[in-house]
């Protein structure tokens, strides 16, 4: 067997083929599954078919000209936010507040995204600025059983990069519907193993949209593993071998039984040369 961490390679669905030719076990999800939600325009047709609220957008927009004019077709409000539809991290991401500045955004994030992940492809989205964003742990099997490990706030970011991950939220109330969506994307995509399917949340907690899944184990895991007292890594090595997800996860997900916090820092070069912490 093959767990490929947490890092981009565990979404290569190039990886996960070449695991399944040798006749080697990825821990993770299939490789159809990997290509549904390594791009990002595909996942929100997904989240649309399963009647889950996404932000108003494009589809990938390959030039200048038919960004402008995609965006002037479908009335996007300003901000909207050109994105990169493979990737993650915050690269090839720009939020753009008028017309005059899209061209720049656009040929800026093709770029980054090209340099970044290998592939230029954009696509846009109104922006919901002052939202929360909020991210649910999804567990599936081979039976189609899914559930969640509640979630994450994740809204403390520096360049679109999360820097502070909170478990479970402190300050907002997570609505059942967004834990219902999330699991319903898992079990629409026959989603096996461990994941993450983030949201952004509108303050007061009433309205949500779906922004990506991260099919994957993430770094920030650690903060769930500690808040609700579970081993993700080991429950999803446990589903990667065909185990049932009612024999390795509760049927009623835990409680938490604290509150767990994950920090991360930042070095950047200082104008001197020298590395500096952004807080």
């Amino acid at each position: 067997a093959l767990h490929p961490g947490y890092g981009f390679l565990s979404e290569s669905w190039d990886l996960a083929e070449a695991c399944a030719k040798a006749n080697v076990k990825f821990i993770g999800p299939s490789p159809s599954v990997l290509r549904a939600f390594g791009d990002k325009t595909a996942a929100r047709n997904m989240a649309i078919q399963c009647q889950v609220p996404v932000s108003k957008g494009t589809g990938i927009v390959k030039d200048v000209s038919t960004c402008e004019s995609e965006v002037a077709r479908l009335g996007l409000r300003y901000p909207v936010v050109v994105k990169a539809a493979g990737g993650g991290g915050g690269r090839g991401m720009r939020v753009v507040s008028s017309s005059s500045g899209l061209k720049a955004a656009f040929e800026r994030c093709t770029a980054e995204a090209l340099a970044s992940f290998g592939n230029g492809d954009v696509f846009v989205e109104e922006w919901w600025a002052n939202s929360k964003h909020i991210e649910v742990q999804v567990l599936g099997d081979a039976t189609g059983q899914v559930s969640h490990a509640f979630a994450r706030d994740c809204s403390v970011q520096l360049r679109n990069q999360k820097v502070v991950e909170i478990a479970p939220p402190q300050v907002v109330h997570i609505p059942e519907a967004i834990l219902e969506a999330a699991c319903g994307l898992a079990k629409k995509s026959g989603y096996v193993t461990v994941g993450t399917v983030e949201f952004l949340m509108a303050k007061g907690g009433k309205d949500f949209i779906f922004l990506e899944v991260n099919p994957r184990i993430q770094v920030e895991h650690t903060v769930t593993e500690e808040a609700f007292n579970i081993d993700l890594v080991q429950t999803q090595m446990k589903l990667a071998a065909g185990e049932p997800l009612k024999a390795v996860y509760p049927p009623t997900p835990p409680a938490a039984i604290r509150c767990a916090i994950q920090a991360r820092v930042v070095w950047t070069p200082s104008p001197g040369g020298s590395p500096m912490i952004e807080k």
